[in-house]
C-alpha cells in the first residue's frame, strides 16, 4: 500500500522547504498543497490540524504529524517508519 503523505505549505517558507527536503531524502513521495496558491485548502488544513494555522502541516496516512520540527524529531528518533504502512 502506498503511503499518503500531505504537506500543507506556502511560498517562501523555509520550514516547508526543510520538511520537503527531509521527505525527499527518505525517498518518500508526498502531495504538496500550497495554501497561498490554493487558499480554499487553508480551512481544511486548520480543521485537520486541530486549529494550527502555521505551515508546514504534515500528515502521514491521515495522522497529523505537525510541522518540520515534529517531523524531524520522529525521524531522528527512528520513529518515522512507525507512521508508514510497511514500517
Amino acid at each position: 500500500m502506498q503511503d499518503k503523505i500531505i504537506v500543507y505549505s506556502s511560498n517562501n517558507c523555509g520550514y516547508c522547504a526543510k520538511a520537503k527536503k527531509l521527505l525527499d531524502q527518505k525517498g518518500l513521495s508526498y502531495e504538496e498543497i500550497n495554501i497561498q496558491v490554493q487558499p480554499q485548502f487553508r480551512e481544511e488544513m486548520i480543521l485537520k490540524s486541530n486549529g494550527k494555522r502555521t505551515v508546514p502541516q504534515i500528515f502521514i496516512n491521515d495522522i497529523h504529524i505537525g510541522g518540520f520540527e515534529e517531523l524531524n524529531k520522529i525521524t531522528i528518533e527512528g520513529n518515522l517508519e512507525n507512521y508508514l504502512s510497511d514500517g
